[in-house]
């Protein structure tokens, strides 16, 4: 692994192409994978993990947002796009980029359909959502009657496949509710070819579904997290391998005196002589105000140094007063041997917060490519 020299965050495709062929191993011969590539992949890079995985011939990606996709289309990726939350207003660059909508609400279904009637389209692909539980978007099963109506007599659309999200896949406390959702989203499919005589695909299952329900596969899964390298639970995450790590250096050592303060509104205060050191990151690049105070820390040189007083703009201190190091030296923020689940926990939240949250001003540096 190279030493880095700036703030730079690491992302391995031969990490990503571990944790795809473990989450393939649990699935059916038969059953798709959908790569969700949504959120600048994670924080990482969409394009640079969207070819990677086109190379392991994913069966479909997903974004949220049109122009997530757009970008995808336009640096040659031929895989199809679900569009998982496309607004009205981007229809046009929907179709002209030939992906695919999810659409969740009588509104937006109508709204699509007159956009596809307009641009004379014959079987465009799209996606229904309902909700089962989650309660954030998606059609009630009321719907399916209106939805029969909207599309007879027409041939604009295509219905590719019916979707839903579990609310608690990796909360086995809640097991109860998630087979609920299933036992749910399974009667709703059934209306619905009955209703409309067609059968699109299903699929309900996120990462943590296929980990823990893989009795609802159906035709086709969906993983974003755990591609990154993380399973929402100790044993799954054992098995997979982090995508990014995000590493810095040591700029500058301070030898703090007695009751002396640290960074703004001396937040931090010396208990006794301590060592400190800058580092050239901070919440313009990602980590938030909330993983300082001692809420969260880094590795330097195989010890953790707990972040000091508050974190600003584009620097942090740490406490390095039992570590041996110099100005210059790497350190770790998250990634291998410091997961980003452990980073967040610190701060009261979860890995995918910070994964997703990094600058898109920090360098990437790819490996195994």
């Amino acid at each position: 692994m190279p030493r880095a020299e700036e703030t730079t965050l690491e992302l391995d495709l031969v990490a990503l192409e571990h944790n795809y062929n473990y989450l393939k191993s649990k699935l059916h011969p038969s059953t798709r994978l959908l790569a969700v590539v949504k959120a600048f992949a994670y924080g990482s890079d969409s394009v640079i993990i969207a070819k990677k995985l086109e190379e392991l011939d994913v069966d479909y990606l997903a974004v949220a947002y049109a122009r997530e996709g757009m970008v995808l289309r336009e640096s040659g990726i031929k895989t199809p796009i679900l569009v998982l939350h496309p607004q009205p207003a981007n229809y046009l660059m929907v179709i002209k980029y030939c992906m695919e909508p999810s659409l969740y609400s009588p509104r937006v279904l109508t709204e699509f359909l007159n956009v596809a009637k307009t641009e004379k389209q014959k079987g465009y692909p799209v996606h229904l959502k309902f909700n089962t539980g989650l309660n954030r978007l998606g059609f009630c099963e009321n719907d399916i009657d209106y939805i029969a109506e909207a599309l007879e007599n027409s041939k604009e659309l295509k219905i590719k496949s019916l979707f839903s999200h579990l609310a608690a896949s990796e909360d086995m406390s809640e097991k109860s509710f998630s087979n609920d959702q299933i036992k749910s989203f399974i009667k709703i499919a059934r209306d619905f070819t009955a209703k409309l005589g067609v059968s699109p695909f299903l699929h309900i299952l996120n990462t943590s579904g296929i980990l823990n329900y893989p009795e609802a596969q159906f035709q086709m899964v969906r993983s974003g997290i755990g591609l990154y390298g993380y399973g929402n639970e100790a044993r799954f995450d054992a098995e997979l391998l982090p995508v990014a790590t995000l590493k810095t250096i040591i700029s500058q050592i301070h030898h703090i005196e007695p009751n002396e303060s640290v960074g703004y509104n001396r937040a931090f205060k010396s208990e006794g002589h301590q060592k400190t050191a800058t580092l050239p990151l901070g919440h313009a690049d990602g980590i938030g105000r909330q993983y300082g105070n001692g809420k969260a820390s880094v590795i330097v040189n195989g010890k953790k140094a707990p972040i000091i007083g508050n974190v600003c703009m584009d620097m942090i201190m740490i406490d390095i007063s039992n570590i041996e190091c110099t100005e210059g030296d790497e350190v770790i923020v998250f990634g291998k041997g410091h997961s980003a689940e452990t980073f967040a926990a610190g701060a009261n939240t979860i890995s995918y917060e910070i994964l997703s949250g990094i600058s898109q001003r920090v360098k990437r540096v790819i490996l195994g490519g």
